[in-house]
């Protein structure tokens, strides 16, 4: 039997051979098309010889494959080409400017300064699973998830260049939280008191937070999505608005109007007669967004969410995000007994159970059930007691 071939992207032995110079250092590279070459350098010394041959061996196998990925490269290196492909599909419309954003954030502060010197081959369960952990103490169970998926994407990268055989971030802990807490809405109660309180506050008012707030309560849509529609996108003879761009902010390029992240994020909602009757107060007959900047623009959300996190104040509504009143929204569309696909649709979701899960903040269960459990009671022989 003879000998098995190198693998794809390493060399074999390596020879010396004294010269009238000096020495040569020669071995054999099997290349990314599948041959074996030979590969020599040259030196004054052996040691250099053999340096100038390594060098050569490890640029040969970074580029021979048209710029493929080894179980040598760095991770750094590996985690750039993965970004690339990222930032194209932005470009492509397959992926949200905010997604790639965020995992461009989390690579420069969280995942490279950890793992960015790690060669692909060193990308074991073991020290990655010590990364996420330590991530997840020092920042938070989210940034620890999202850095895991940034590092899976990665990670898969290597493995289609064929440089690991398979992604080993499955294989680390689960990142789980305790016991996650329901979804809250405003009570009707607790809608009446937070929109007195906003009304009754100039800086509230002067800032446009009382409009918008109801804007999103009858709608149900991302704070996002609110700062995106324009006067185009509203049409008060049919009461409806289109919903179909978000407002983000790009680093190095500020803020951007862009497609909604998903084709279910795109939709046309009928609107109610009251904030119908509050967007005709509004209208002045020119284009732009519904609710802009003091100088007509578009409105940066961080900005805007901040501002509500300095009305509702520290008492009461501490609890209240601009997610409140998109999860206030679909438990009144539930309570009104609508299904939870036509919820979906409402919040621009593709799964209903993505709303059921998350959405719809159920704590009371409905007396219904009881009147319907009511005709199958099994009474206990009189005079027999129960306990």
């Amino acid at each position: 039997m003879g000998r098995p071939p190198l693998p794809i992207g390493t060399y074999g032995a390596v020879r010396y051979y004294r010269t009238s110079t000096g020495w040569r250092a020669t071995t054999k590279f099997r290349d990314f098309d599948g041959r074996t070459r030979p590969v020599e350098r040259a030196g004054r010394t052996k040691t250099a010889a053999d340096r100038a041959l390594k060098v050569a061996l490890r640029e040969r196998a970074q580029t021979a494959g048209g710029g493929d990925v080894t179980p040598e490269t760095l991770f750094r290196d590996v985690a750039e080409l993965w970004f690339q492909a990222v930032s194209e599909a932005v470009e492509q419309g397959s992926r949200s400017p905010g997604t790639a954003g965020t995992y461009r954030s989390i690579l420069d502060r969280q995942v490279l300064p950890g793992l960015g010197a790690f060669r692909v081959r060193e990308l074991t369960v073991a020290p990655l699973d010590r990364f996420l952990i330590t991530v997840r103490r020092s920042t938070g169970l989210a940034t620890a998830k999202t850095a895991r998926s940034v590092i899976s994407g990665v990670i898969g990268l290597a493995v289609r260049h064929g440089a690991l055989s398979s992604n080993p971030v499955r294989d680390t802990s689960p990142l789980e939280a305790g016991r996650k807490k329901g979804p809250r809405a405003l009570t009707t109660e607790e809608r009446e008191q937070w929109f007195a309180q906003l009304d009754a506050d100039q800086v509230a008012v002067r800032k446009d937070l009382p409009d918008l707030c109801r804007f999103m309560l009858a709608t149900g849509v991302r704070i996002g999505e609110a700062l995106g529609v324009y006067w185009s996108d509203v049409d008060m003879d049919t009461a409806t608005v289109r919903i179909d761009h978000t407002v983000l902010r790009v680093k190095g390029e500020g803020l951007r109007r862009s497609p909604t992240k998903t084709a279910a994020g795109e939709r046309t909602l009928p609107l109610p007669s009251w904030v119908v009757s509050i967007l005709r107060e509004r209208a002045r007959g020119e284009d732009g967004p519904v609710f802009a900047d003091a100088l007509g623009g578009l409105r940066d959300p961080s900005n805007t969410m901040a501002d509500l996190r300095e009305a509702r104040g520290t008492d009461g509504f501490a609890w209240v995000t601009s997610h409140v009143f998109r999860k206030t929204a679909a438990t009144i569309l539930d309570e009104a007994g609508l299904t939870a696909r036509l919820i979906a649709d409402q919040l621009g979701h593709s799964k209903p159970s993505m709303t059921q899960d998350v959405y719809l903040g159920r704590k009371v269960v409905s007396p219904a059930t009881a009147a319907a459990l009511e005709g199958a009671a099994v009474k206990p022989p009189t005079g027999v007691s129960c306990g």
